[in-house]
């Protein structure tokens, strides 16, 4: 919804653009809500999807009921920071997340230790920055600077929903293709494992590390591209080429540098990532530390494809952002997946990371040259 939002005040359209924001945000609230019902209903097969343990489960079961509680809290600031970041209030999206992580990473240890609620109390405390940040979101709403809201733009519109939907689809097949990437990648450690000497909780434990501190880079990395995309929409929108081409290079170099120091971190000290999550010895550390090395071993890429998807979301061009990020996660990871364990064993499913990201580069490196002709052609 920013891109569109961005697009329709580059173009001097305010009133789509409200319409546009009122059905957003309707539309969040009433599937977030449905959300919430589905996970809390199906939460038992939904952990057997990802490859829940017997010794796992009642520690996931905890934890899940909580968090599915709090999705509606989690889903709508998420959608109302990037309207106030298009509306040109980065600071104020940003106080709003810093606020719900300073919540949740307080009360972690307090409810953990103090109360020793364990990973329910964990949960509750995700909840609760969770509810600091919607807060702090909604709050925001009657201040917007670009446009005022009326009571008519939360009217859910069929038109107005499909544009909203088509700007969206791109993020929306990210995410649930992580999920799928997620569940896969559980069952094959499992599987593999149970067959190698690590066993089946040891690269099931270590893996879920490598893939957290993986989402952390990915979120950093999104957050500099979609710092970037509504200067990129609305000048788009407004056909000023020129810094569209240069808010691109600077989210390009400023995505890279994160990456390269992530890259040279996972792979020259991994252990000191690993023991911020609680290290043990022998085999657990020796798994850890090849996940990090093999999985992640072409993490400098992943900065330039998250640029390029958000860029082509940004310009009105969802259908080939969605086929970016479809290609890394389904086209080439779960072949992959499937595939290198055959030969390699649990490690295996490691090297589908690479082997992923590598693809979905190139494939990323081409649809930025098409992209670059296209605007040479249209500055002309």
């Amino acid at each position: 919804m920013p891109l569109n939002l961005s697009l329709k005040l580059g173009e001097g359209d305010v009133e789509s653009a409200r319409k546009g924001v009122g059905n957003a945000i309707a539309l969040v609230i009433v599937v977030s809500i449905l959300l919430m019902a589905v996970f809390l209903l199906f939460l038992t097969p939904v952990l057997d999807l990802f490859g829940a343990t017997d010794t796992l489960r009642p520690f996931a079961l905890e934890y899940g009921f909580v968090i599915g509680v709090g999705l509606p809290f989690m889903m709508i600031p998420a959608t109302l920071n990037s309207l106030i970041r298009a509306d040109g209030s980065p600071k104020y999206a940003m106080f709003s997340m810093v606020l719900g992580a300073i919540i949740n990473t307080v009360f972690d240890p307090i409810f953990i230790f103090v109360f020793r609620m364990g990973v329910r109390g964990a949960a509750i405390a995700t909840v609760m920055g969770q509810v600091g940040s919607f807060i702090v979101s909604v709050v925001y709403m009657p201040r917007f600077k670009s446009l005022r809201l009326r009571r008519s733009d939360f009217r859910l519109r069929a038109r107005t929903c499909r544009n909203v939907a088509a700007f969206g689809i791109s993020s929306f097949i990210t995410q649930f293709a992580i999920t799928i990437v997620m569940a896969l990648t559980n069952n094959l450690l499992a599987v593999y494992g149970a067959v190698s000497v690590y066993g089946a909780e040891i690269p099931l434990t270590a893996t879920g590390i490598v893939m957290k501190v993986n989402q952390i880079l990915i979120s950093i990395l999104v957050g500099i591209a979609v710092g970037a995309q509504p200067i990129i929409g609305f000048n788009y929108g407004a056909r000023d080429f020129t810094r569209v081409k240069k808010a691109l290079d600077i989210a390009l170099v400023a995505s890279e540098i994160v990456a390269i120091l992530a890259f040279l971190i996972f792979q020259f000290a991994p252990m000191s990532v690993v023991s911020l999550f609680g290290s043990e010895e022998g085999l657990y550390n020796e798994f850890a530390v090849k996940a990090f090395r093999i999985f992640l071993l072409l993490c400098p890429l992943t900065g330039f494809q998250t640029v390029i998807a958000v860029y082509l979301q940004a310009v009105g061009k969802p259908l080939k952002s969605a086929i970016l990020s479809l290609s890394r996660q389904i086209l080439f990871f779960v072949p992959a997946a499937l595939l290198l364990p055959l030969s390699l064993g649990v490690v295996g499913v490691l090297w589908t990371g690479p082997v992923a990201d590598g693809l979905a580069f190139l494939l990323s490196v081409g649809l930025l040259l098409y992209e670059r002709a296209q605007l040479k052609k249209v500055s002309r």
